[in-house]
């Protein structure tokens, strides 16, 4: 996007840290298990508008062209409108905890955060595997602490 990117908030401060280089990247991956992103989910079709009957979401994800598979997250939900709107179907989300998302995907999928935004970050395959291995250790932590 041509526009200046001015940060929302928190999380899209430190995203521009580390985009200029002023943040580290692994303090930044830390931090960002405990940060909530806006999910783009699938509307569903039914009779009611604004009911939903199924208590299942389906998230946004996209194709790269070389057949990998990327979930498509956002630091607030304003930052989605603009990508939404060429994507049908796609007008709801919702807001979830980034240790949340990652304990409930698979594996083989990356990440994109702010896709259309000059502030952004995108995951491959590997990188959330590793978020992934980092969340499941935390949360071990956080149990056998407690």
């Amino acid at each position: 996007m041509s526009e200046t990117f001015t940060p929302h908030n928190d999380l899209e401060t430190r995203l521009v840290s580390l985009q200029e280089g002023r943040l580290d990247g692994n303090a930044f991956m830390q931090t960002l298990l405990d940060e909530q992103l806006f999910m783009p989910v699938e509307d569903e079709k039914n009779e009611i508008e604004g009911f939903q009957t199924s208590s299942k979401a389906k998230p946004l994800t996209l194709k790269t062209e070389d057949g990998h598979t990327v979930l498509i997250l956002f630091t607030s939900p304003e930052r989605a409108k603009p990508f939404v709107a060429n994507v049908p179907g796609y007008n709801g989300g919702l807001l979830a905890e980034v240790s949340w998302i990652l304990q409930r995907l698979g594996s083989g999928i990356g990440i994109a955060i702010n896709p259309g935004h000059d502030v952004g970050l995108d995951l491959d395959e590997e990188m959330v595997t590793q978020l992934i291995h980092l969340n499941a250790a935390r949360s071990t932590d956080d149990q056998t602490s407690a």
